[in-house]
């Protein structure tokens, strides 16, 4: 199997032969081959040089690198250019690599985070209307009482399971109890005390 630079110095004069421009051609002519990874080929330029990094990136001069690289190296090969032309660039690029994937993560943990939290306050929110709405003989103050009694019960204990305790969470959980005032006939402020003296919050 040939190595990068082996593989850079073959492909190299038919990836010019392919491409045009003066840039193009400076850019592929400052790069060198840094390493052979995972069915990478690594190409760097110095960093005195970097400006030209966006020549090697365009989709055609990419495409037309990564095709001769894949011929000469007899199987398909991805370019990646990098600012530098060594090892410890290239282990430097990794670790960023690394950081950049694990706060990608970290923000799709957050989204769903947020994303179940707000699905559980609405299956509340939901939950609550369909229960006011079987309540019989609304009029009546002692059946407002059991709807009220039960859905203080329900929002508590989603209250006990939350799992996210931050401004979107609160927001909804707020959303809940708007909406049991409104149906129970009792200030918010009133019934956010019940919900949170029976969650233990009080």
């Amino acid at each position: 199997m040939a190595e990068a630079g082996e593989i850079w110095a073959e492909a190299l004069p038919r990836v010019k032969e392919a491409v045009t421009g003066v840039g193009v051609w400076a850019a592929l002519n400052a790069a060198t081959a840094v390493a052979l990874e995972d069915g990478t080929l690594v190409l760097g330029l110095p960093y005195e040089d970097s400006e030209l990094s966006g020549h090697l990136k365009l989709p055609q001069i990419k495409r037309a690198v990564e095709v001769e690289a894949s011929r000469v190296h007899g199987s398909p090969l991805t370019l990646r250019v990098i600012e530098g032309t060594t090892d410890e660039d290239w282990s430097t690029a990794k670790r960023r690599d690394g950081e950049r994937k694990r706060l990608e993560e970290a923000h799709r943990e957050k989204m769903r985070e947020e994303m179940r939290a707000r699905t559980n306050w609405e299956g509340v929110y939901e939950q609550l209307s369909r229960r006011y709405a079987a309540v019989t003989n609304k009029s009546l103050p002692q059946n407002r009482a059991r709807f009220f009694e039960e859905a203080i019960s329900l929002i508590a204990e989603t209250r006990n399971a939350q799992e996210q305790w931050d401004d979107l969470g609160e927001r909804n959980f707020a959303r809940c109890l708007e909406r049991l005032a409104q149906y129970s006939e009792v200030p918010s402020t009133i019934v956010a005390q019940e919900v949170l003296k029976r969650a233990g919050e009080l």
